[in-house]
């Protein structure tokens, strides 16, 4: 006896599966950008590649059809987007971005509006269809442009700051058009003003309860030590604040954004971060893919003019314009190339705005479709377009590398523990104003050390991908100094295999501990018992009556002599020989 299994409800994930699995490894070996992988994927398993083959063969071909089914499960990999950049961006740094967001972004969208409007008219659309082309057509693709500027490590640089700042006042300007465009045929000012009062009640809402709840829910969740609901406290998070944002007519993104930049101000920043990056990246995929699949390459070679001009026309009109306004706020040839580049080509958000201008009668259904194809064909430049932007010049390369790191954090220190000795260590840093970052496992303690102002995280240092997601590839150095000591010989094994080059100090429980350490890979391990003895030993001598010149050249020379003995021994016990062990042997010798 047979029985029928129906494919339908598992045909879209296989086949985004299929290109995650295969497309997207295939382009990162042809050194081509992922996001170009995943749209060209969508384009082929949609209904206008594969889709075409069902009527001329006699069996039954798979295809991603309905895309309008799993659109609102691909829109939160936008949703995921935004909650990650407002962990990314904390209100000090949005106080410290406010030129280029208040400043460029708005110089940004009126001129790249305007002219965008003129061409619309010029070409014989009514004041109303022109206005909303250009409204639409002047944003930019924060879903492709962020990722791609993340792989090429591109975001923390000026320029990845200058297109951040354009993006988010982008964003924030999403919700009021598309708030009017919705009121547009229901007519009534004060409809209209309704609606506004009843958005910005919806943020402050958002805004109120995120400020009040998130970190005593987190210290909750923290406390009950589980992974699990760690996650799950995290997806709620974002899902509530992107449905109530939703609910009163705003952006799922925006109201996602703002309860991302509430939890940058709280000590569990850097776990949420890495907790929801897996759930980002895949939602981000599966949103590529719905748009590729709605690209209808035979629409492109029957209406070439109007689909593959629009495209490259937006990007040839916008990329001069972004340029000029980048070099006018004081951005070098270099990056304001980079920034213009990325900033041409259409975005997701002008979808959205097609539908509801459709929808309102402001445009003719079959524009708006041939606008949405040129959108999606210019989004499909972004990848090749960052790696042209940041080809730099061959006169201009040594210059480039021989630049200081955009961010202070590249000189940052790692303190992983802040008990007892991990405050005394923080103390010192700040004497000698040095940047650093502090790590703890016990979130009462990276909770109250945040509302002292303290830079102290919760989350667990023994994770290699928390550790990097906390700054380990570009540390000054790594000092632990966590009581438990299998603990600290993961972090020191985690952070020399991350990098080999870098200064760690750890706190050993004995001179056996320190042997093992300096096995491990430390560059300094500083025993209790030993440091103990001598400190016993220095106040002694100096209340006998030894001078303390002579005490303390004595015990550094004690010191000196013990930590010689304990990077020999260690060097004996290590099982191969270390790259960085030139460096040691000249610091002790």
């Amino acid at each position: 006896m047979t029985t029928h299994f129906d494919l339908a409800p598992y045909q879209a994930p296989l086949l985004f599966l299929v290109a995650a699995g295969v497309v997207v490894p295939l382009f990162k070996k042809l050194r081509l950008s992922p996001v170009l992988g995943f749209l060209l994927a969508g384009a082929l398993v949609g209904p206008h590649g594969l889709g075409r083959l069902h009527a001329i063969l006699p069996v039954e071909i798979p295809f991603l059809a309905k895309t309008g089914q799993i659109a609102t499960l691909a829109e939160f990999g936008v949703v995921f987007l935004m909650f990650n950049m407002g962990l990314e961006l904390s209100l000090e740094r949005l106080v410290l971005l406010r030129r280029y967001v208040f400043g460029l972004g708005a110089a940004q969208a009126a001129a790249c509006g305007l002219a965008l409007m003129a061409c619309a008219l010029l070409l014989g659309q009514g004041w109303a269809a022109a206005a909303t082309l250009a409204i639409a057509l002047a944003l930019s693709s924060t879903a492709i442009v962020m990722p791609v500027l993340a792989e090429k490590k591109r975001l923390n640089s000026y320029s990845g700051r200058a297109i951040f700042s354009v993006l988010l006042f982008q964003d924030l300007l999403v919700a009021p058009l598309l708030l009017v465009l919705s009121m547009t045929n229901e007519g009534g000012g004060a409809d209209l003003l309704w609606a506004f009062a009843w958005a910005l009640a919806a943020l402050a809402l958002i805004a109120g309860l995120g400020r009040i709840a998130l970190r005593p829910f987190f210290r909750l969740v923290a406390e009950a030590n589980s992974n699990d609901l760690f996650i799950a406290a995290c997806l709620l998070v974002v899902m509530a604040t992107a449905v109530t944002a939703a609910y009163a007519g705003l952006s799922m993104a925006l109201g996602a954004f703002i309860a991302g930049l509430l939890l940058a101000e709280t000590e569990f920043r850097r776990a949420v971060e890495l907790t929801i990056e897996p759930f980002k990246g895949l939602l981000l995929g599966l949103f590529f893919v719905t748009v590729g699949a709605d690209l209808d390459p035979a629409r492109v070679l029957a209406q070439p003019l109007t689909t593959l001009g629009l495209a490259l026309g937006l990007t040839m009109l916008k990329a001069p314009i972004v340029f000029a306004l980048a070099r006018a706020f004081g951005a070098k040839p270099q990056k304001a190339r980079e920034i213009g580049l990325l900033l041409a080509p259409g975005g997701e958000f002008a979808f959205l705005i097609l539908t509801a201008a459709a929808t309102a009668g402001l445009l003719p259904r079959e524009l708006a479709n041939d606008a949405m194809i040129g959108v999606t064909l210019s989004m499909a430049f972004i990848p090749p377009l960052a790696s042209f932007a940041t080809r730099a010049p061959k006169s201009a390369r040594v210059v480039v590398e021989s630049t200081a790191p955009d961010l202070a954090a590249a000189e940052r220190v790692l303190i992983i523990g802040y008990g007892r000795v991990g405050q005394i260590v923080t103390e010192l840093m700040r004497a000698h104003k040095l940047d650093y970052l502090c790590i703890d496992a016990d979130p009462g303690v990276a909770a109250r050390e945040k509302e002292r102002g303290e830079p102290v995280y919760w989350g667990d240092a023994t994770r290699p991908d928390f550790l990097e997601s906390c700054g380990l590839a570009t540390a000054r150095a790594v000092i632990v100094t966590m009581h438990t000591p299998s603990a600290v010989d993961e972090v020191v094994r985690i952070a020399r295999a991350a990098r080999p080059d870098i200064t760690i100090v750890a706190r050993a429980r004995d001179a056996g501990h320190a042997r093992h350490l300096y096995a491990l890979g430390a560059t300094d391990a500083v025993p209790e018992t030993t440091e103990a003895s001598l400190q016993l030993s220095e106040a002694a001598l100096v209340d006998i009556g030894v001078p303390m010149g002579l005490v303390i050249a004595s015990i550094h020379e004690k010191r000196d002599i013990y930590r010689k003995a304990l990077i020999a021994e260690g060097d004996v016990a290590a099982s191969a020989p270390r790259r960085f062990s030139g460096r040691r042997k000249k610091r002790s010798g």
